[in-house]
């Protein structure tokens, strides 16, 4: 049995456990905008911003735009995968606006983006071209000392990567190519724990594994394997089903939702101009201004990351204007008041927290069994892991727009 140490998370983690990243090795730093405004809460927030900026000239447009040493109205970037907008240079641009586009902006926090490459520092297009509707991205969680919360979240939505606190992780994509084709795991993983457990062990339970499984430390998510078939087992469908909370339905997946009785609801409308959240205990009620919505699990009110409320940190990106916003800048184009469809996605959320924080102490025990080594991943051949498979797959199966309406070529 692997010797242990005290983890982040209350738990033991063995000292010699793998990373993340020796069991997933490709990875992509997360997504740097470079300017807020191309972000919001709601679609038409972003319409609005693309029109006023279009609208304006000269000076004008150029302040408005945001200029950076990566971007800037005059600078040429090919299109982002998949997405249909102009590649000429943005100072030349007629108003042609891409769709926006649903996005994952931190944890759990469903937002949309402009998905222009033009107005992106560093957009990742290597993410963008194996995002479909196979892919799951794994989305590490960034570190901060004692503090609470999972080490690794997941997403069907292409995620920006952004930590509510300290410094962001990596983001995994579990298939290398679209169509769900080359899992991102390493070469012999499988062959090894399938071996081990006496049962064919797919890349997907990798990732589900993880899910359950993995911990926080300065280098990156640690993940133990479990040594014991039964124990593999009982990981593998604990992080099933974390996955399936987080992924919302997507994939042709069942929406996941608290029994009947425990189900949140709203009993007081939330007002046009919430200016305050709180939370009775005792009540079990979530309080927006005036609105109330209940029961709301404690579970679902404590859950928190690298130190932040999950709940608060949603609530203080819509009820006002983010602190630092100059007026008469893009990023102060916001919805006139709250927005309906808050309110539901709002009642989503609280579903997830509560459901995942309820089976954190089965992810806790875990954590007690014995597990596999690095050493034993060395001596079977799986470590270290091949070079190749820590840069990203060629998957350019077409043609790619690139600068000024010239093809890229890759």
């Amino acid at each position: 049995m692997a010797s242990t140490r005290a983890g982040g998370d209350g738990g033991r983690v063995p000292s010699d456990a793998p990373l993340l990243s020796d069991l997933m090795p490709w990875s992509t730093a997360p997504l740097r905008l470079g300017r807020s405004w191309v972000l919001a809460p709601d679609a038409a927030s972003l319409t609005a911003r693309w029109d006023r900026l279009v609208r304006a000239e000269g000076a004008e447009r150029e302040a408005l735009f945001g200029p950076t040493r990566a971007r800037t109205p005059y600078s040429a970037v090919p299109a982002l995968p998949g997405q249909v907008a102009g590649t000429g240079r943005f100072v030349r641009e007629p108003g042609r606006r891409p769709e926006p586009l649903r996005v994952l902006h931190g944890p759990f926090d469903e937002q949309w983006l402009i998905p222009d490459h033009r107005l992106i520092d560093a957009a990742r297009p290597e993410l963008w071209r194996v995002a479909d509707a196979h892919q799951v991205f794994a989305v590490e969680q960034g570190y901060v000392p004692g503090a609470a919360g999972p080490a690794l979240l997941v997403s069907a939505l292409l995620p920006d990567g952004t930590s509510p606190a300290g410094r962001p992780g990596r983001i995994r994509p579990l298939y290398r190519r679209p169509g769900g084709l080359e899992p991102n795991v390493t070469p012999g993983l499988t062959a090894l724990l399938s071996a081990r457990h006496g049962r064919e062990a797919a890349p997907e339970e990798v990732l589900a594994w993880a899910v359950a499984a993995a911990v926080p430390s300065p280098r990156g998510p640690v993940v133990p394997l479990a040594a014991d078939p039964g124990v593999w087992s009982a990981g593998v469908e604990l992080g099933r089903l974390m996955t399936g909370i987080q992924l919302r339905g997507a994939h042709g997946g069942v929406r996941h939702r608290l029994p009947g009785g425990r189900r949140p609801y709203v009993r007081a409308t939330v007002p046009d101009r919430p200016e305050s959240l709180a939370y009775d205990p005792a009540e079990e009620a979530l309080s927006l201004g005036t609105g109330r919505i209940a029961p709301v699990p404690a579970g679902a009110w404590d859950f928190m990351i690298g130190g932040v409320r999950i709940l608060e940190l949603w609530f203080e990106r819509r009820a006002g204007l983010p602190e630092g916003t100059e007026p008469g800048t893009l990023a102060a184009i916001r919805p006139p008041g709250w927005r309906r469809e808050w309110t539901s996605e709002l009642l989503d959320l609280i579903t997830v927290l509560a459901l995942l924080a309820e089976l954190e102490p089965r992810r806790e025990r875990l954590l007690t069994a014995p597990t596999l080594t690095r050493d034993e991943l060395y001596a079977a051949g799986v470590l270290p892991v091949p070079a190749a498979s820590r840069r990203p797959a060629s998957v350019l199966d077409h043609h790619e727009e690139g600068p000024e309406g010239q093809f890229a070529l890759i």
